[in-house]
């Protein structure tokens, strides 16, 4: 009679099978990535963006102060004795430490970074007027870096161990040990004396900075300038300026994601279930653009906030060579003047910049990577 009624239901089988699966399906729930775990990881991020500037801050103000006070760091020998500690006591240098220190940080606070001591101009201005020019040489050389790096890398792994793969594998080593003040004078020594085919120097003609002063409301960057004049000369000029900076700055990352992707796309290509569709009869282009290619990318954007970093500090080598003028150029500057105060205001943003885009490479990371736990 049991056996009747176990087989007179015909949906008794599939019933206890689907709250098993069931039951299944509820121990491992499916994890969504826009759950509350993944707004309180976002919100510790950004809440850590403070104290981290806050050390950076604190670290900064007394090491430019290490040798004395600006004023003296920078006017000394230039003035009187008298007039020297009249800008001293004018300036509020002569104080203790810890009350220039709050009354500095009171000033972070409100907006204010000081004023040059060299050009007396709000270092907020300049942090403006010179900020875009790093991050269109950012810009430009991060697309450089990802296209070389990203091209070469795939290449080099799908050549595994042959002889376009060690090319490859020099050509990275080089473009990530050479320094990049010393690629830039190859690149102008080929390119601009040798060959004579791109400028030196400067982000662009002087022809074409007197263009952008027709504009109404310039952004500081040149590419987005020249398109909103919607003059073809000035934009091609303007790029033509930027490709040397760009290259020398751009390759030095790129070697570092040309290793990257290599080790990346060989360590997912010879996975298993790379194998298990490589069984199935896929296609060897296929496997290398759609299974081994996207999970190699993983590691690229998490390294990418550091490798920003890098640039950052680079763009002021970068900057010099090739009288780019942006923040680099203007720390470089301000650094042989030894306008402490404008240093300092530079180095700060440039640390707010990294912070930020470390964070954004955090929250990127943990939406694309399910080995991230929140």
């Amino acid at each position: 009679m049991t056996h009747k009624q176990t087989t007179g239901m015909p949906g008794g089988t599939a019933d206890v099978g689907s709250a098993g699966g069931g039951s299944t399906a509820a121990a491992r729930p499916k994890r969504n990535r826009l759950s509350g775990g993944f707004f309180r990881f976002v919100l510790v991020r950004f809440l850590l963006i403070i104290p981290t500037v806050f050390i950076l801050v604190t670290i900064v103000f007394f090491v430019m102060r290490a040798t004395g006070n600006p004023i003296s760091a920078a006017l000394g020998g230039r003035l009187t004795p008298q007039e020297l500690q009249r800008r001293i006591h004018a300036a509020g240098y002569d104080r203790p430490l810890i009350v220039q220190y709050v009354d500095y940080i009171g000033g972070l606070l409100h907006g204010d970074l000081g004023t040059t001591l060299t050009d007396n101009q709000p270092v907020t201005s300049i942090l403006t007027r010179y900020g875009a020019a790093t991050l269109e040489l950012t810009l430009l050389s991060l697309i450089v870096a990802l296209v070389v790096g990203i091209g070469l890398g795939r290449l080099a792994a799908r050549h595994r161990d042959r002889a376009g793969d060690a090319g490859i594998r020099v050509f990275a080593i080089l473009c990530y040990a050479t320094p990049v003040f010393f690629l830039g004078l190859v690149l102008k020594l080929i390119f601009s004396v040798w060959l004579g085919v791109l400028p030196s120097s400067g982000r662009a003609s002087l022809a074409s900075e007197m263009q952008f002063t027709r504009l109404v409301s310039p952004t500081g960057l040149y590419i987005i300038d020249a398109l909103q004049l919607g003059d073809m000369k000035v934009l091609g000029d303007v790029l033509e300026h930027a490709i040397l900076p760009a290259l020398s700055l751009g390759l030095l990352t790129a070697g570092v994601f040309i290793r990257l992707v290599r080790t990346n796309v060989i360590s997912t290509y010879t996975s298993g279930y790379v194998e298990a569709a490589r069984s199935r009869g896929v296609s060897e282009h296929r496997l290398l653009s759609k299974h081994a290619w996207r999970p190699a990318l993983i590691p690229i954007i998490t390294v990418m906030g550091m490798q920003i970093a890098m640039m950052l500090a680079g763009a002021v080598l970068t900057e010099t060579t090739f009288e780019w003028k942006g923040l680099g150029f203007m720390l470089s500057t301000y650094l042989k003047a030894r306008d402490f105060v404008a240093v300092q205001g530079i180095v700060i943003l440039i640390a707010v910049i990294v912070s930020v885009v470390n964070f954004i490479v955090d929250v990127i990371s943990a939406l694309i990577d399910p080995r991230v736990r929140y």
